[in-house]
């Protein structure tokens, strides 16, 4: 079962490097036939289950095949890791990670995990260590990879390429190799977001409010309340627990108001960007607190959400028209902050504006980009704000981008990204080989016959 679990925590704590997944997860206790010392740097350890754990990884994805190969691309992902650990310990970059940074990260996991396994018990029972092994684990592999994390970003951060390198990089790509790109859709939105007006606000403060009497009079219990009424889908079903938490997780409303209490005391009507909510701490345990809460999200008027969905259809008909373009009226009319762009929408993960159409369908459902011609605005439909409130927008297709092998013209953001990890990633190696050269190293026989990119053992 410890096994299982710490698979989990490979996945959910790994470190990229060198083009590997390396895994921190410190062995099993009850697994010793695999968790000898395969590889010393410095004075850390790198030990048989890390290598383990991430073959799994890359079994799952590839099969049995090059097994032997497989780890010792691990090993060497492992070796980087642990001698960026060394340059941090060496440089005294550990001293400037703090224990409240260590405890916030640590909190966030184990407030996960309580919330996912049903509390410190589930936790046991699920993962086979108890709460208090769980926050030890956690802390030695989060302490680490904060530090590789820095220490990587010290010694790659300056690195910059110029358009002539990026060319260089793409044209060393065997012909074979060059990427196939599928189609992406670049696209604008406008969208209204209605106020929601104070009569509705005062309503869901008065009912709160009753609910805060009942719990102070005894008529009802605070966790009944919150299964019943709590709009938190993430909590209600715990009673309105939240788990332990310290300062730096939750927003600066409702932690001033949480710490601010006494066990078992219940909070007045607090307001945060996600509504109106009423706290009851339960435990305070060192810098962490548990508490449990009700959310209640005051909801926009049906009137008000009608008269954005009229002007939106009224907006789309005016570009349709010819009257103005879209991006003048997603500056005239947007509630978004990308209306100063003329509503162009950023990809969130990658930054760029294309987007794929699997993509599309979640972000967008009810719009049929399929369907859809360069410049077509779409009628206006219902959406959710980030803050999970009411809203209507209207999109247009700017540009359909066809699948296509990579180039310079159509990629080449894609391609400067992928230059530029190159060249920190040459720049890591450079840096590595002429540490290796200072650090005390060792590696078992069993691994001396690797294929490794650096020289380890010279």
């Amino acid at each position: 079962m410890r096994k299982l679990f710490s698979l989990l925590l490979f996945a959910t704590l790994s470190t990229a490097l060198v083009g590997q997944n390396v895994s921190d997860v410190p062995a099993s206790a009850d697994e010793p036939a695999i968790d000898k010392v395969v590889a010393v740097v410095g004075k850390n350890i790198v030990k048989m289950s890390e290598i383990e754990n991430g073959y799994v990884q890359i079994r799952i994805r590839q099969g049995y095949d090059k097994a032997y190969e497989n780890r010792c691309n691990i090993l060497e992902g492992l070796l980087i890791n642990k001698l960026l650990i060394h340059k941090g310990q060496v440089d005294s970059v550990d001293a400037e990670i703090t224990d409240e940074e260590i405890d916030n990260n640590v909190q966030y996991y184990l407030s996960a995990y309580e919330r996912q396994y049903g509390g410190k018990e589930g936790i046991r029972q699920a993962t086979g260590y108890t709460y208090d092994e769980m926050k030890e684990l956690l802390k030695k592999m989060i302490r680490e990879r904060m530090l590789s994390e820095r220490v990587q970003a010290q010694l790659t951060g300056s690195v910059k390429i110029t358009p002539r390198e990026v060319t260089e990089f793409f044209s060393n790509i065997p012909a074979d190799s060059i990427p196939v790109f599928e189609e992406t859709f670049e696209i604008a939105e406008i969208a209204k977001k209605p106020d929601i007006n104070e009569a509705e606000r005062e309503r869901v403060r008065l009912e709160l409010n009753k609910m805060r009497e009942r719990v102070l009079s005894g008529q009802s219990q605070f966790s009944t309340l919150a299964t019943l009424y709590s709009e938190d889908p993430g909590s209600a079903t715990k009673g309105g627990e939240l788990g332990f938490f310290t300062r730096g997780y939750m927003v600066a409303e409702f932690e001033a108001a949480a710490f601010a209490l006494k066990p078992g005391e219940v909070s007045p009507v607090i307001e945060t960007p996600f509504g109106f909510h009423i706290i009851q701490l339960i435990e305070r345990r060192g810098n962490a607190i548990n508490c449990r809460h009700i959310l209640m999200t005051p909801k926009v008027s049906p009137d008000d959400l009608l008269k954005s969905r009229m002007l939106l259809d009224s907006i789309a008909q005016e570009v349709r028209l010819g009257h103005t373009t879209f991006a003048d009226a997603a500056a005239r009319f947007s509630d978004n902050a990308n209306k100063i762009e003329g509503g162009r929408v950023t990809h969130p993960g990658t930054g760029s504006y294309q987007f794929t159409l699997e993509e599309l369908k979640q972000l967008y459902p009810g719009i049929s980009f399929v369907q859809m011609d360069a410049g077509q605005v779409s009628n206006a439909v219902a959406m959710k704000t980030d803050d999970n409130k009411d809203a209507y927008r209207i999109v247009t297709l700017l540009r359909r981008n066809p699948k296509h092998k990579a180039n310079l013209t159509d990629d080449y953001d894609r391609i400067y990204n992928a230059a530029l990890e190159n060249a920190k990633q040459e720049k890591l190696m450079d840096w590595a080989q002429k540490t290796i050269r200072n650090t005390y190293i060792h590696i078992d026989d069993e691994y001396k016959a690797c294929n490794f990119k650096l020289k380890w053992t010279e």
